[in-house]
């Protein structure tokens, strides 16, 4: 089985006040498994992206290991860096 990388989702912005209590510093390590704590909702938004991290893809915009995404929750927008580790 090849080895996964690490992906780290970080709140790097916030406007409003996130129900879930997320706020701009919190981190998730994402692998496998839906990290503890994370508002199913916004791991909802970034689940693509992870995934495709995860399993090394690159994304086709700017930095080919980072990806940002905001929450689904218009009224109280959170957005969310995914980056990939180096091994």
């Amino acid at each position: 089985m090849p080895e996964i990388p690490e992906v780290v989702a970080k709140v790097i912005s916030q406007k409003g006040r996130c129900d879930a209590g997320h706020k701009v510093g919190d981190e998730w390590v994402l692998g496998t498994k839906t990290p503890e704590g994370i508002c199913m909702g916004a791991y909802h938004a970034m689940y693509a992206n992870a995934f495709l991290l995860l399993t090394g893809a690159s994304m086709p915009f700017g930095d080919p290991d980072v990806a940002t995404m905001a929450c689904p929750d218009a009224n109280n927008p959170l957005v969310f860096e995914l980056r990939r580790l180096p091994k």
